[in-house]
Parts: C-alpha cells; sequence; structure tokens
C-alpha cells in the first residue's frame, strides 16, 4: 500500500461526512463563541490518539493486557448509546449535558473521529511494515487534516439546514448509527472467537 492509498483508506474510515450531523448535534449546545475552540481541541485529541496507537499501539494493548478485539467492541457500545440518544432526544443533546457544557475526548475525539476501526488500522500498518514509519505518518496527518477541514465548516451545515432539517438528519444518522455499532459489536466478537479458537472447542 501507498502512502497515498493509505491516506484515502483512512480518511473513508474517519468518515468525516458521516459524522457532520453528530458533531453538530453535540456541538449545538456548547456556547457559539467555544464550538470552534473545542472541535479544534478535539481534533487535535484525535490526532494525538491516531500517532500513539500508529506508535505504541500493539505494545500499549499489551501492556494493559487488552485485545484489538475489545476496542472495537467498547467502541460499538459507545456508538450504540450515541445512536440511541440521536434518535430519542433528550434534555443536554447527545451527550446529556447542562446547556453551555462541553464534550471532552469522547465521543467526539473518540471514537469518532479516531475510532476503532481507525486505530486498528494504524496498528496494523506499523506492525506489517514498520520500516515504513514516515509514511504511515504522513498518510494518517494527511487524512486528518482533510477530515479535520470538513469538520471545521459545521457551523455552515448548521445554518443550511436548520432546526427542523437538523432533528431529521439526527434521527437518520442514529438509526444508521445502530447498525454501525450493531456490526462494530459483531465484529469484535466473532474476532474475538476466531482468535481465541473457541469455534474449533
Amino acid at each position: 500500500m501507498d502512502t497515498l492509498t493509505a491516506a484515502i483508506t483512512l480518511l473513508l474510515i474517519m468518515n468525516p461526512l458521516g459524522n457532520l450531523p453528530i458533531f453538530i448535534s453535540v456541538l449545538r449546545h456548547v456556547d457559539p463563541k467555544r464550538r470552534r475552540k473545542v472541535l479544534i481541541r478535539e481534533l487535535l485529541f484525535a490526532l494525538f490518539f491516531m500517532l500513539l496507537f500508529l506508535y505504541l499501539g500493539s505494545a500499549l494493548l499489551d501492556a494493559l493486557g487488552l485485545r484489538q478485539e475489545a476496542v472495537t467492541i467498547a467502541g460499538g457500545i459507545i456508538l450504540f448509546i450515541i445512536a440511541l440518544r440521536l434518535i430519542f432526544p433528550q434534555p443536554g443533546g447527545v451527550l446529556g449535558l447542562p446547556a453551555g457544557d462541553e464534550p471532552f475526548i469522547v465521543p467526539l475525539a473518540i471514537p469518532l473521529i479516531s475510532g476503532p476501526s481507525l486505530l486498528a488500522t494504524l496498528i496494523l500498518l506499523a506492525s506489517q511494515s514498520p520500516d515504513r514509519m514516515f509514511d504511515w505518518t504522513l498518510a494518517s496527518v494527511s487524512a486528518w487534516a482533510i477530515s479535520a477541514t470538513i469538520l471545521l465548516f459545521s457551523n455552515f451545515v448548521l445554518r443550511a439546514l436548520g432546526q427542523r432539517g437538523l432533528n431529521a438528519v439526527e434521527r437518520l444518522m442514529g438509526l444508521l448509527l445502530v447498525m454501525i455499532a450493531v456490526q462494530m459489536f459483531l465484529d469484535g466478537i466473532v474476532a474475538y472467537i476466531e482468535q481465541t479458537g473457541l469455534l474449533n472447542g
């Protein structure tokens, strides 16, 4: 895999266009003057976790006694909870935060930007070709930069959709996110069963 292909693959996994309605929903309860700063902070956190898992992912999971499947299953559970709150809105929005409170790392940085699939892909790239870490770093930063640019224009999308349009998109994204979350959970279960050989038992 060359650097360009890796960057495109990572960008598709990050899916900034698909995450845009969720970001708008989470950030609309934040003080408008703070939204951009919060978004930039979460994007920087996401980049930090991406590079952390690229360089230290396998060692970190081993040190904590965790399997990659556990990361996938945990991410699926978090996304499922977020999806339910998109479908069935509650005071405080997706996170249930009081008006003006800000999200911190979860769910914007993790798992929406740097989700389990992305982190697992970075670990895979690093383990398969450890001699090409510069290429993988360049691909990661490029994909992140494109994703960040798209997400930073979320305010324009909010103005274009209006409140009713945003509510409709939220519920639609909630339905799609439920399916994605369940698939992530099942993928983690199947991968765990295959890795541990329980099917043979």
